[in-house]
């Protein structure tokens, strides 16, 4: 399979899951997440999103191709790439994958009702210790359907209906090896130029804004961080200095719509007296970073995040009242 491009429209939501690395570690990433579609549904028949480091570089379906600017700046050094990029979001792989879909839904008697086809490909690279993993997965109607091993090269079915396809794609040993080379050649070049080309928006480091949060009096205590860039980053609770393990729900990293992300871990403060509120602090660190974000628990924050709420609040029902009596 060949690499297919990517995305900047913002309706267009795949779920991705965003590994959570310890800060020494520096690893980047270069993904393409695929959705194929069929039956009557809102999206286009196949629409493809490039990823740099969770980062969404560029959006194509068969009718357009919308890289980001300094994409769009680097591919235009290489027209070879960027007539590969077309040629595969224009014509391959809608062609491919409705094909795919239709075989599937055939060999599975099913109907002509919405069914969805994802596939992830790309690589992991830890720059500091040079190890590439490479990955090729595939999904159906919500659920794992196939995946490449790259170690075996041979494909695996987790699911019992893949297994058709398992035997029939492991006899092919011709993709199977244009698949190896793509994951293990083309896309660490690929990742590779891109993080040279694209240094000064990838490599940056932004600290985000910090801000402690609670609902209602006997809720637990949000810490939010948001605005940060990379998401190599992670945010805990201490006590007299120690990290918390207990009473505390981890939340994970989410991408924001500026191409920084956010994330919180909440402390449930239920069994802390008020006077103990001074011996806790929400802690983020960024990759990169040696200075760590420090926000201590004090009553005075704990009482504004709460005066806002209720402030709010108060406010949408008195314009409720208002709008019933006029």
């Amino acid at each position: 399979m060949s690499g297919e491009f990517s995305s900047t429209k913002p309706h267009i939501y795949i779920l991705l899951i965003l590994e959570n690395l310890v800060c020494p570690t520096v690893k980047h990433s270069l993904k393409y997440v695929l959705t194929a579609s069929s039956g009557d549904t809102n999206l286009p028949p196949v629409v493809s999103v490039g990823l740099i480091d969770d980062i969404q570089a560029g959006y194509c379906d068969k009718e357009s191709l919308q890289p980001r600017d300094w994409v769009k700046n680097y591919l235009d050094t290489d027209p070879q790439q960027l007539e590969s990029y077309k040629t595969h979001c224009h014509e391959i792989l809608p062609n491919v994958f409705k094909a795919w879909i239709s075989n599937v839904k055939q060999r599975l008697n099913q109907s002509d009702d919405v069914h969805i086809l994802q596939r992830i490909s790309g690589l992991e690279w830890d720059d500091e210790t040079g190890e590439v993993v490479g990955f090729l997965q595939f999904g159906y109607d919500g659920e794992d359907f196939i995946s490449l091993d790259l170690n075996t090269l041979t494909w695996v079915a987790p699911n019992p209906l893949a297994v058709v396809t398992k035997l029939t794609w492991d006899a092919d040993k011709a993709r199977i090896k244009h698949d190896q080379n793509f994951l293990t050649r083309i896309c660490p070049a690929r990742l590779q130029q891109y993080l040279d080309y694209g240094r000064s928006s990838l490599q940056r480091t932004e600290l985000p804004s910090v801000s402690l949060l609670q609902k209602t009096p006997s809720s637990p205590v949000s810490c939010h961080a948001t605005g940060f860039y990379p998401h190599r980053a992670v945010m805990f609770w201490r006590k007299d200095g120690e990290d918390l393990h207990e009473d505390v729900d981890q939340g994970e990293i989410l991408p924001n719509h500026d191409e920084t992300f956010q994330m919180s871990v909440d402390l449930d403060i239920s069994s802390v007296t008020p006077e103990d509120w001074r011996r806790y602090d929400c802690v983020f660190q960024l990759s990169g970073v040696k200075e760590d974000v420090v926000t201590k628990l004090d009553k005075h924050m704990r009482y504004i995040a709460w005066m806002k709420y209720v402030t709010y609040y108060t406010l949408l029902y008195m314009v409720s009242l208002y709008s019933c009596t006029v």
